[in-house]
Order: structure tokens, then sequence, then C-alpha cells
């Protein structure tokens, strides 16, 4: 009778496990218990990253990223926190994910540059009418709110920040609302964000721009050059409300030393922004490239080779070291995404969703850290 028994609670074990297989149960994830703090050992402090943990949602996939970040030797990252993960009701914040991602980054020693904005809270885009505008779009009314998340924000981390980037990309359409893009209106939003800023944290690096590389010309459907849109920027007086200018920078299909051109997007593109700040009296503020790269998709035709794309990444930092002076940081794009793309935008990593180390991060690995 015993035996029986015995035998029949395995047979229902077997079945319970079986039939949680079949409805798509799941173990629990990994228990996560952080170690001692970590330092980042490198010889080239200029490598940067940009991560995408906004959407992980495991925390020991968070922490095994922030792991290999610091083992490749990248003592700092460029993370995106939405204001709409963070204060889904006026004036009521959730820092939780938030939290979770600045711990385990100083558990790693990593220093965050965190950019702000981007997705707008329901709250904030809802009209007379009831109906919400896009996601991306913030409309003038709303600057004093945005300016109170940035508050709130840079309080709940002061002293833990490396800077802030205000908004992504204002000079593409996609990024702006789907409106055509206003150097005007982010001179006045960038101005609300520094007052409150500085309010929380004197001492916090304000970032303005992260413009995008494009040629488009004024009147333009999908976004305005970053050079003219930099020029109606100071135009309209957004000097005096930015510590440090963010920017964008892609090689596509041409090495790092191609020398940069108005008519040109390449790396060295970055080098005619410098011209417009040094023309404005900013030559004391530096530079941070919060996005980089190049792609190896052999499916996309601005992508290089593998192995030309860890030449060009490898050549692209110690051109700036060697030549930039004023740029703090270049951060590539993008560490690892929490799921495939399942586009050419997969063969910007460095490591895939499931942890798998590329070739480019052991290359930048053993040149960081010889």
């Amino acid at each position: 009778m015993l035996l029986w028994l015995s035998r029949s609670k395995g047979w229902v074990a077997r079945l319970v496990l079986l039939l949680a297989v079949a409805a798509g149960v799941q173990s629990p994830p990994p228990l996560v218990r952080l170690g001692l703090p970590q330092t980042v050992t490198t010889q080239h402090p200029v490598v940067c990253v940009h991560t995408r943990l906004t959407d992980e949602v495991d925390a020991w996939k968070v922490l095994r990223t922030l792991e290999l970040v610091r083992a490749m030797g990248a003592p700092t990252i460029v993370e995106y926190f939405p204001w709409a993960y963070a204060e889904g009701e006026p004036g009521r914040f959730d820092w939780g994910h938030a939290d979770l991602v600045m711990d385990y980054a100083a558990n790693q020693g990593l220093t965050v540059i965190a950019r702000l904005g981007g997705l707008v809270p329901a709250w904030a885009r809802e009209q007379p009418d009831g109906s919400q505008t896009i996601d991306t779009l913030l409309t003038d009314d709303h600057y004093a709110d945005f300016g109170d998340y940035v508050y709130a924000f840079v309080a709940h981390y002061r002293g833990r920040l490396d800077g802030i980037i205000i908004w992504n990309e204002p000079n593409v359409t996609l990024e702006w609302g789907f409106r055509p893009v206003d150097p005007e209106g982010y001179a006045r939003l960038l101005q609300v964000a520094y007052a409150r800023a500085k309010e929380a944290d004197p001492n916090v690096l304000v970032l303005a721009g992260a413009l995008a590389p494009t040629l488009e010309p004024e009147g333009s459907d999908l976004g305005l050059n970053d050079l003219l849109y930099l020029e109606r920027m100071y135009a309209a007086g957004a000097g005096a409300y930015f510590d440090a200018l963010a920017a964008h920078a892609y090689g596509l299909k041409f090495p790092p030393e191609e020398p940069p051109a108005p008519d040109a997007l390449n790396f060295r593109r970055v080098e005619l922004l410098r011209e417009v700040m040094v023309a404005h009296g900013d030559a004391a503020k530096p530079m941070v490239l919060t996005e980089s790269g190049w792609n190896d998709s052999p499916r996309w035709t601005r992508a290089v080779t593998p192995g030309a794309r860890i030449d060009y990444t490898l050549a692209g930092y110690a051109w700036a070291e060697a030549h930039w002076p004023w740029m703090r940081n270049v951060c590539t794009w993008a560490f690892r995404y929490p799921k495939p793309q399942n586009s050419y935008g997969d063969y910007f990593t460095f490591v895939s969703p499931e942890f798998a180390a590329k070739p480019i991060y052991d290359a930048v690995r053993a040149w960081a850290n010889p």
C-alpha cells in the first residue's frame, strides 16, 4: 500500500509538471543577490555603451547585462528612463524598475547617463474632446509637467547620475510627435528642464540635443539637418540652458577617419556640430556621443562586414581619444536587446538576447583590457 502511494505521488507530480509545461507555466526566475561592489578595469574610459534595459523584465537579466558591460571595460552607460513609465498619474512616481537599474549599475561600478523624455504619459496627452495625441508628442502646455518629472528624477538620484539627456533626436519628426520639428520649441523645453534639474541638483550635467545626423532640408516632413537645427537652437537662446551637447554619429559604410562634410553622414560629422558650438562661444562645453557605431547586417545596404565593424569601432574610440579632447564618451548603440528585433537593428548589438557574446564584444574587451 505504501509503495503504491509513493509511486502514485510520483506519477501525480510528473503529471502536474507536464500539465504546467503544456499550459506555458514557467519556473520562477533565478533569485538575484548582489555581490560585493565591483569596479571597471579599462585602459580606455571613453568607451561607453547604450544599454536597453527599460523593457527588460527579469532582474537577473538586468544584472547579467551590466556584469557583461563592466567586464568588457566600458565604465559608462546610457539608459532610457521614459516619463510615461515613471509617472502614470500626475505627481505619483514609481521608481521601482529605475531603482533596479541604478542600483545594479552602481554595484557594477558603472556611471549612468540618463535619457529622459520620449514617451509622454496618457494624462499629459489628453485633449479637450477626450482623445489622446500620439505618445511622443509633448505640447507646450505640458512643458512644466515634464519639468516636474525632470526635477523628481534628478532629486531621487541626486549624486548618482553622470548626467541627463533632455529628450532624444528632437530634430526628426518621429521623435517630435510626428509633427514638424521645432528648434525654438525645443529651446523652450530645454529652458524649463534645465531650471528644474539644477533646482534638484546644481551639480547635475544637463545634455541637450542627442541630435540625429540627417541632411533633411528646411520644410522636410522627416526632420531637419542637425547643423541647421543646432544653429536655430542657439538663435533661440538655448546655449544658456545646457552643460554639454549630446549627438549621434553612425559610421554607415565609412571608416571613422573619413573627413566630415556638410553633405555627408559619417562618424566625424560631429566635428561640424563642434564648429557651431565654438562659433557661439561654447568651446568650454564638452560633447557626448550618446549613440554611435557600425552595423554588420548581411542584408542592409549601409552595413559593413563583421571584420570591418570591429576595426571601425575600435578605430572610432581611438580617434576620439586622439583628436577630440572635448568628447567625454563615445557610447555605442546598442549593447543588447531584451528580445530580437528581427531586423538589421539586431546587428548593432554586442551581445545576443540570450547573452551570447559576439566577436565585437570580445574585440572591445581585449582592447579595453589587454
